[in-house]
């Protein structure tokens, strides 16, 4: 049997997964690491970390599992999406820390685009907005603020490019990263925007030239590299793609209408379309499954699980403790209360703006708070707000979905890690009014980097691509009671950021 690599490179992890062609996970690991966040709405990475996370995952996965290198066909690399990506020089050193998703610090070259440049030209070529969110600011960030990294800048490198080029020497960025930086992609003709560019001061000459299919061949494994991972020389690597859009294709979403929230660190909502629009305020790339007229179109919250996290381990020792000494999962603990708690929390309210807010508010300065607090209320009631908050997020962006006209499918895809929660499965149903299905492997972009690389290497057809390597399960049905406090409580939550807007501005 022939097997193929997937590895995805997350904000905290990076995975990797050896994969039959059958679709039987072989062997896994990964290695852990967390983002630079030095100040506030700062969040970036040196790349020699996601690098050496790629290495030693690939190594330990190749080991683990036995199978001899003449045997594994092919490897791709998703990453999260790398913000500016790195800028490297003409040898393609690094310059600077990738400016990273998370990061907002551009909020005044947002302000400068808006004021200077025809948005709605803008817009219109790259079906995107203009936000601290996407690459191209963040490149303006480094132009005003390191004009000796800019002055050195050859390429803007996505993460996944990088270790591609780290491993067979090949330069190349794929489509959907190319796509996700925002204000420089034309999303009609499949190309760098010289014209966009221009109207932004940004030179196209640092726009690598080679775009490719996420399931293309980029090159073939260097002999170097090839000894120090345990594979062959030669071995193809494929374009790979940004997570979001790699999970989604995981989860068998390659279809007009089909969608999936992906929810981790952040969350993601996206969904397949033939073409994107940016007044409906959410983002737009080539999708990574036949790109040239499939959209993977996407919104979606800043701090989701990391909002879950910061409540954990700011709220919760107690529970850490206990977890500590039994070994029994911290956030299980807490649930164990938070179901308890009805839905609507008793009244309690959490905006997730923990690092601003993405769509379709798109506010660097957006603060998090809860909402109707009182003594009645305690820790359990706390953590379940905080779930629901998300919850909203993600409703949030379905709503301006909708606004495309395209059709969604009748049952909702959950991936990441939220998924293994019951009962947070449970409120996403309730709120969103959607079935909600999960993946039972558990191993999402990783496992779509897997079949891109098999589908790149002619060992699937179509079909299966289409079909997927997953299995689907039901996990939860909205609940009529539920559905109908949830409703009045969403409105509630849409009213609370214009009213807060200004005071959450002021507070810096």
């Amino acid at each position: 049997m022939k097997y193929v690599i997937g590895v995805d490179i997350g904000t905290q992890s990076t995975k990797c997964l050896l994969v039959g062609v059958d679709g039987r996970v072989r062997a896994q690991a990964g290695v852990a690491y967390q983002p630079e966040t030095a100040k506030p709405l700062w969040a970036q990475q040196d790349c020699a970390v996601w690098f050496d996370a790629v290495c030693e995952s690939v190594r330990a996965c190749v080991a683990k599992s036995g199978v001899a290198p003449a045997d594994i066909a092919a490897m791709c690399v998703s990453s999260l999406y790398g913000g500016a990506g790195i800028p490297v020089d003409e040898a393609l050193q690094p310059l600077h820390p990738c400016l990273i998703w998370m990061d907002r610090r551009a909020t005044a070259q947002v302000d400068a685009v808006n004021a200077t440049v025809d948005v709605e030209k803008l817009q219109a070529i790259t079906g995107n907005g203009v936000d601290s969110y996407y690459g191209y600011t963040k490149m303006l960030w480094l132009r005003e603020h390191r004009p000796e990294v800019w002055n050195r800048t050859r390429w803007f490198l996505p993460p996944n490019s990088y270790v591609n080029w780290r491993l067979t020497g090949e330069l190349a960025v794929d489509h959907s990263s190319a796509g996700n930086i925002g204000g420089v992609y034309d999303a009609a003709r499949r190309g760098w925007s010289h014209e966009a560019l221009g109207m932004l001061g940004i030179p196209a000459r640092m726009m690598p030239p080679r775009l490719v299919e996420s399931s293309d061949v980029v090159g073939g494994l260097k002999a170097e590299w090839a000894a120090r991972l345990g594979l062959a020389e030669g071995m193809p690597l494929m374009g790979g793609g940004v997570d979001a859009a790699v999970a989604t294709f995981c989860a068998g979403v390659t279809g007009s209408g089909d969608h999936v929230a992906m929810i981790g660190t952040s969350m993601c909502w996206g969904f397949v379309s033939p073409s994107v629009d940016a007044r409906h305020r959410l983002i737009g790339m080539p999708h990574v499954y036949r790109g040239a007229d499939r959209s993977y179109v996407f919104g979606g919250a800043i701090a989701a699980g990391a909002a879950v996290t910061w409540f954990r381990d700011t709220f919760c020792q107690a529970e850490l403790a206990e977890a500590a000494r039994t070994g029994e999962d911290a956030h299980a603990l807490i649930e164990r209360q938070a179901v308890e708690v009805p839905p609507g929390a008793q009244g309690l309210v959490f905006l997730p703006y923990l690092m601003g807010e993405r769509s379709p508010i798109w506010d660097a300065q957006a603060k998090g708070a809860f909402i109707g607090l009182s003594l009645a209320h305690g820790r359990a009631h706390l953590y379940r707000a905080v779930l629901e908050g998300v919850s909203f997020a993600l409703q949030h962006n379905i709503e301006a979905g909708r606004q495309s006209g395209q059709p969604l499918d009748p049952r909702l895809i959950v991936v990441g890690g939220a998924a293994h929660s019951d009962l947070w499965m449970q409120i996403v149903a309730d709120i969103t009014g959607y079935p909600v299905f999960t993946i039972e492997e558990e191993v999402e972009a990783a496992l779509g980097a897997a079949m891109l690389a098999a589908l790149g290497a002619g060992l699937v057809d179509a079909a299966t691509a289409e079909r997927g390597w997953v299995t689907l399960v039901e996990r939860a049905r909205p609940e009529p009671q539920a559905q109908a406090v949830y409703r009045e409580r969403f409105e509630i939550y849409k009213s609370l950021y214009p009213a807060l807007r200004d005071a959450m501005h002021r507070l810096q």
